[in-house]
């Protein structure tokens, strides 16, 4: 039987395979209650996210709206890992992770209070459900293709290989993106190409947000709209 000899292939081929590994192990294990982060209390994130913080962080409905579903330029939180956003909140403090908006938020919450907030949204419902669209048979529809079979020539794997059917996110390391918009996408492309975030897991992230044009990201955000609200996506296409 033939092996594969990872010493012959380019390494962040390699990484992307041991992340796939990962996403699909964290897939298959985990259960929707490991959600919770270790020290967090939902009723006092939820405080915080509606009235913000005693030192001075305001309240997260402000932006990311009354549910956590998020508004233009700001993220929808509903339903994302706890370890996942208490993992992003501190990286903001720190300043591992850069956003003008975000950092001063994240600085004037204690570490107790990070995690609060972290485990009240993924508390919520998580506004797009698990499916996966059928492949594709050929490469004309660049969204479909890039998510469900990804663009190997590139050293891009799917989407749905780490970010699970439908975008729906795998555990800790891997968010939920199939609700994102194009441009929220795409300010994440640019600040990892900028260093300005942290790259994941064996620097997957990181690497292939340098393959990605914005045209490739336009594609896959349109993509997963029709493919969670297919009747929203026909009337924007529309003329």
């Amino acid at each position: 039987m033939n092996r594969l000899n990872t010493k012959t292939l380019p390494r962040s081929w390699v990484a992307v395979g041991i992340s796939m590994l990962m996403a699909t192990s964290a897939w298959a294990q985990e259960p929707a209650a490991a959600k919770a982060a270790l020290n967090g209390n939902v009723a006092a994130g939820a405080k915080i996210a509606q009235s913000g913080s005693a030192g001075g962080a305001a309240a997260c409905v402000t932006c990311h709206g009354a549910k956590g579903e998020g508004q233009p330029g700001f993220p929808a939180l509903a339903g994302q890992h706890a370890g996942y956003l208490e993992r992003q909140l501190n990286q903001l403090a720190a300043g591992a992770r850069q956003s003008a908006v975000m950092a001063p938020m994240a600085k004037a919450l204690s570490e107790q209070e990070r995690a609060d907030v972290a485990v009240y949204y993924a508390s919520l419902q998580l506004p797009i459900k698990s499916v996966r669209g059928a492949l594709p048979g050929k490469s004309d529809d660049s969204g479909a293709w890039l998510v469900e079979r990804g663009r190997w020539a590139d050293g891009i794997p799917a989407c749905a290989q780490c970010h699970g059917p439908g975008g729906v996110g795998v555990g800790k390391d891997f968010p939920a993106i199939g609700h994102l918009s194009a441009d929220y996408m795409q300010s994440q492309i640019d600040a990892w190409n900028k260093g300005q975030r942290e790259a994941g897991p064996l620097g997957l992230m990181g690497a292939v947000a340098k393959k990605l044009t914005a045209d490739d990201v336009k594609a896959v955000a349109a993509y997963y709209q029709r493919l969670h609200n297919p009747a929203a996506a026909a009337a924007t296409a529309k003329p």
